[in-house]
């Protein structure tokens, strides 16, 4: 693996090719994955001073809550199948995201304040690769209200 960069120099753009290097090297990863059922199944791959990257894996209709990365800019790469992300725009007022859908081989990035659910809505199996920087401490959770607004629901840490 090449020189990680300093931390200031980590922000999407790097974590998307940190996350789309890590996704073509299938000997770093396949060997983790496994498909959970009621949970979605991910693991660690890599952590340094500067980012941290993970496994996730997604059953057909597996999928996350509206969430945040406690400040953490991010990038993932689907491996397998595909994945529909929303992303919701900080705003006090309603959002109604668009659906996003990720086949395989095609990398999202995102910075510090990014909101966002994702689920595999298709009917195979899919993978993908996450990087964080810097490394995951705490996820905020949120709850959409009838409106569209989202408020805090809870914000949980991230086991190191």
């Amino acid at each position: 693996m090449s020189v990680v960069p300093s931390p200031a120099l980590l922000g999407p753009a790097r974590l998307a090719g940190l996350a789309a290097s890590f996704a073509a090297r299938r000997d770093l990863w396949l060997p983790a994955v496994r498909f959970t059922h009621p949970d979605r199944h991910y693991t660690r791959l890599a952590r340094a001073d500067t980012h941290e990257v993970w496994l996730l894996t997604w059953l057909p209709g597996q999928g996350t809550e509206i969430h945040g990365h406690g400040g953490s800019s991010g990038a993932f790469t689907v491996v397998r199948g595909e994945l529909t992300e929303r992303a919701f725009p900080p705003s006090s007022h309603p959002v109604h995201p668009v659906p996003r859908r990720l086949v395989a081989g095609a990398t999202r990035s995102f910075g510090p304040r990014h909101v966002h659910s994702v689920v595999n809505g298709g009917a195979s199996p899919a993978v993908s690769i996450h990087a964080y920087a810097p490394a995951l401490t705490t996820m905020t959770y949120y709850r959409r209200l009838p409106d569209g607004r989202l408020v805090t629901d809870r914000i949980e840490g991230v086991d190191a």
